[in-house]
């Protein structure tokens, strides 16, 4: 195979890898935020709001105790 073709694809494949991660890094993100926020807003429901929380925001949320 042509090097400057595999070069390309190994360079390509980088590139699709790193912005298909953007997406649900920011969903995340949202989602942890948001749960702040109702944690904020409505602190006696503060269990059944991180049973809901993706686990990642929980282990966010879970640090600041």
């Amino acid at each position: 195979m042509n090097p400057l073709i595999s070069a390309a694809s190994v360079i390509a494949a980088g590139l699709a890898v790193g912005l298909a991660s953007i997406g649900p890094g920011v969903g995340q993100g949202t989602a942890a935020g948001q749960a702040v926020e109702g944690i904020a807003r409505q602190p006696e429901a503060e269990g059944k709001i991180r049973d809901l929380t993706p686990p990642i925001g929980r282990t966010d949320l879970r640090m600041g105790n």
